[in-house]
């Protein structure tokens, strides 16, 4: 029996350093983001933003934002590849020991052209909001395909709410109360606490629209108003800033639980509520839902808004299928737990990028409505 304990604890050992050499190998190959659909190529460049007038509820001073514009390039520009996360954004990838299983991301390859010239025209703008914790960085893959259909995408991180964010060279960590552990819960408390931390998003994103315009040069022009998109907790940002803004196009909601007074109020402007299948965010919860929490608030925001609502689930989609995971490289358990469902992550990124393009153009150009049905109300 002594024997055959022995014997089997070598063949785990050897099994185990056999699997972790295979993912070494793995995690050295190249990936890359998907490839951008649309006509034009894309270019990126970052900025940092004070906002003077607005004291930074979270530190003293002004707020003062890191922002990165993804934008439209003439066809046939040549120019140096970004890297997809530079120096201290390297800081984004998962920390010891998950990082094992995690690619790193200098073997993920970015389309996008670093400071090249803007290509000449009159683009609408987007402005992109991540979720809760996370960084404008890691939607690059939605940022990109929306550049590359003709759109100025502004990629806000909103500053102490994301674990990093870059500010003057320097790294910038989270704090609790612009990072509160409980806003997953469906208690009062939760509630209250995102809606008030939802008006500061909110004027993050008007600010970092209003701030676009003037960084373009003469050549290039926005017009048709602006639009809203976030995933998570952006996306209840998303529509807030919406609701606030009487130049908003449209608003996308991606996964994300409805904070702040737009829930009661609603929006004037088209809406797309896109969910993973385990949530209520549509106000039709996902086969996959435990918690009909975020249905009320989903059905009391579609009632008072005013314009036209969209309602889709990505099927075999969870929460983190909306973001750049579905393009990492992630090896075994590390895929497993995180909130990444059973569809194909690179499909899920193909199927929300299709989604949002789509709405998109139906909302600023009057182009075919999106392949999803109006929102149950």
């Amino acid at each position: 029996m002594r024997t055959g304990i022995v014997i089997l604890v070598l063949v785990a050992l050897l099994a185990g350093a056999g699997y972790a050499g295979w993912i070494m190998v793995k995690r050295s190959e190249p990936v890359s983001l998907p490839e951008p659909t649309g006509n034009f190529q894309v270019g990126r460049r970052g900025f940092e933003w004070t906002d003077t007038p607005r004291r930074d509820p979270f530190a003293d001073g002004p707020r003062k934002l890191s922002v990165w514009l993804w934008y439209p390039v003439a066809k046939g520009t040549t120019g140096r590849k970004v890297e997809y996360a530079p120096d201290l954004w390297s800081g984004l990838h998962l920390k010891a020991p998950l990082s094992l299983f995690q690619g790193p991301f200098v073997t993920l390859e970015d389309r996008a052209l670093d400071r090249v010239a803007i290509a000449p025209g009159r683009f609408p703008v987007v402005v992109l909001m991540p979720g809760m914790g996370l960084s404008a960085p890691m939607y690059a893959s939605l940022a990109e395909d929306l550049a590359s259909h003709g759109y100025l995408v502004a990629g806000v991180t909103p500053t102490y709410s994301a674990n990093l964010t870059v500010l003057g060279g320097q790294p910038i960590g989270s704090k609790k109360a612009a990072n509160p552990p409980n806003l997953g819960d469906s208690s009062e408390q939760a509630q209250n606490v995102g809606d008030h931390l939802v008006g500061t998003w909110a004027a993050d994103a008007r600010f970092a629209a209003g701030m676009l315009a003037k960084q373009l040069p003469t050549s290039v022009e926005t017009g048709l108003g602006t639009s809203y998109v976030g995933h998570s907790f952006g996306g209840a940002a998303s529509l807030e800033a919406c609701r606030l803004d009487p130049r908003c196009a449209a608003a996308v909601d991606l996964d994300g639980s409805q904070f702040g007074d737009v829930v009661t109020k609603g929006v004037r402007a088209p809406i797309m509520l896109l969910g993973a299948d385990d949530s209520c965010i549509t106000s039709v919860c996902g086969p996959d839902a435990k918690n009909d929490a975020d249905r009320n608030r989903a059905l009391s925001l579609l009632k008072a808004s005013t314009g036209t609502s969209w309602c889709a689930t990505i099927p075999g989609s969870r929460h983190f299928n909306f973001t750049d995971y579905g393009a990492y490289y992630l090896a075994y358990p590390l895929r497993k737990f995180l909130p990444l469902g059973s569809v194909g992550p690179r499909h899920a990124l193909t199927v929300q990028n299709g989604y949002v393009t789509t709405f998109l153009s139906h909302a600023l150009y009057n182009t075919p409505a999106p392949g999803a049905p109006a929102c149950a109300t």
